[in-house]
Parts: structure tokens; sequence; C-alpha cells
């Protein structure tokens, strides 16, 4: 069993290091640039965070005013790097011991690293920076700068735009709802969150519209492939059988939106769009709705 490890972490090694793209392969990179790997250990612990620290070191040369966003990736690269080669020194290897002695080192000078890149950043207070500050130093100024920011029109990644809806969800509904549709309409689906679904579906069941609390959770678990007690969805819609059957279509046209990048023109995003709060909402099983 350990001797397939072994292989695998290996084959896994050399086709990162020689994969197709030579130019940004971790090897071409700390070889043509040995300032950029020179902190980091060299042996095949922790692999996928090393790539990703590298590759965005070195996506960072030339640039002399990074971006908020580029800062914030390599923060958290340089986090998940650290937590993960925490771990890594700890595990002491019998015959080789300078490889322990490495990973020890490498967690030494990678917390010292975040450490100074956290103080050169604090000062930063643009979106992607607000939102670290807040979400690392619960700095309630920078929250608040954020959501100011959001407010002028500022934030335009799908990624901040779906955390500020996620501090609005238990606040106001109807504000969650508009920036979880923004998100819908520009995210990729590649970085589509399934998570997202849910934050949305619990906005329209705080609203009684409780059609869409079901359609966004269904659509949810088809995605994340999640087993569900079919009794406790039907009960969301008053136990409605024939309703359920439309809205798992909606569901999944939902989804096929999102994949194919047509969302915004999708008769499902004109249904999912937040309308006005009725003061007598009608019960679930009342609701009519139009088949996209």
């Amino acid at each position: 069993m350990r001797r397939n490890l072994v292989i695998i972490t290996s084959f896994a090694l050399v086709m990162s290091l020689f994969g197709c793209d030579n130019g940004r392969n971790i090897q071409t990179i700390c070889k043509n640039n040995p300032e950029i790997c020179a902190d980091l250990h060299k042996d095949g612990w922790c692999l996928a965070e090393k790539t990703k620290l590298i590759q965005s070191r070195f996506d960072l040369i030339g640039h002399n005013n990074p971006t908020g966003k580029q800062l914030y990736q390599q923060l958290t690269y340089l986090e998940d790097y650290s937590r993960c080669i925490e771990l890594a020194s700890g595990v002491q290897h019998i015959i080789h011991t300078n490889r322990t002695a490495d990973r020890a080192r490498a967690f030494r000078l990678s917390t010292q690293n975040l450490s100074q890149l956290q103080d050169d950043t604090r000062e930063r207070q643009d979106p992607f920076m607000s939102y670290y500050q807040w979400t690392r130093f619960g700095d309630t100024q920078a929250l608040n700068r954020l959501l100011a920011q959001e407010s002028a029109g500022e934030v335009t990644e799908p990624f901040l735009l779906a955390q500020i809806a996620t501090y609005y969800s238990s606040r106001n509904a109807i504000k969650a709802q508009q920036l979880y549709l923004k998100v819908f309409a520009s995210i990729q689906f590649d970085d589509f969150d399934p998570s997202w679904l849910l934050g949305l579906a619990s906005t329209y069941r705080q609203t009684q519209q409780l059609d869409k609390t079901y359609m966004l959770t269904k659509a949810n678990l088809l995605l994340t492939q999640q087993k569900y007690s079919e009794d406790k969805m039907l009960a969301l819609i008053g136990g409605n059988k024939t309703l359920a059957v439309t809205l798992d279509q909606y569901a999944q046209n939902l989804i096929d939106a999102l994949k194919d990048g047509h969302y915004s023109s999708s008769p499902v995003a004109q249904w999912l769009t937040p309308q006005r709060i009725e003061v007598h909402a009608p019960v679930a099983t009342e609701v009519v709705i139009e088949k996209p």
C-alpha cells in the first residue's frame, strides 16, 4: 500500500512538472526565477498548494502595482500553502531527514512571509482587500467600506458579490436576492459555487416564495448529488406533487442555463427576478407559474 502511494505521488509530481504548459510549470518557473521558489520546500508534499503559489508569484513579475485581486490571491494561496506545509513539517522522514528539516524551514518562512504581506497590504482599500481585512481580522471599517463600494457599483467580481449577498441574506432578503442573481448572470460555470443556490433559496424562504425555495434547493441537490428526503422537499410546497414536477424541470433549466452561459436570457432568470412582496403571500399550493 505504501509503495503504491509513493508511485502515485511521484506520477502526480511528474505530470505537474512536465505538463503541456511548459511556460507555467513550476520546474521551469523555479529554474528561470529561483527567487520565486527559494523559501518553499523541495519535495512533493503540498504540491497543489505550492503550484498555485508559484504560478501566482510568477504572474506578478513585472507588476509594480498589483491589483487587489492579485494580492488577495497571493494571500490566500500563501495561507493554503502554510497550513499544508505545517502538517507536512510534522511528518518525520526516517531516511532523508533533510526533507523533514526543509519542510520545517518552509513552514517557518511561510508564516513570516504571510505576516509581512498582511502588514504590507493593510492600508489597501480596494474591494478585494476590504473583504480580506474584514474576514481575516474582523475589521468592521473594512466591512462598511466594502458595502459602500458595492452600493456605489465598484464591486463587479462575482466572487465578491456572492460574499456580500451572503452577508445580506439574514439582513435584507431582497438585496441578497438581487446580488445572487447578478452573480448568476456573470459567473463562469467553472467558478460557480452550488452553495449559492442554497443561499438564494433561504432568501426566498424569508419572503415566503416557497416555490422558488424548492426549485433552488433542488438545483443544488442535482449539482451536488446529495441524498435528500423527498417528503421534506415536498413539504416546502404543501405536498403538491404536480407543482414539484414543474419545479424539478425549472431546476434543470437553471443548471443548463448556467452551464451554457445563457442565464441572463433564460425564462427562469425572469421568473427568479425579485418581485414586490405582497402583504398576504399566497400559500405554496396556490402558486401559479408559467413554464420557462
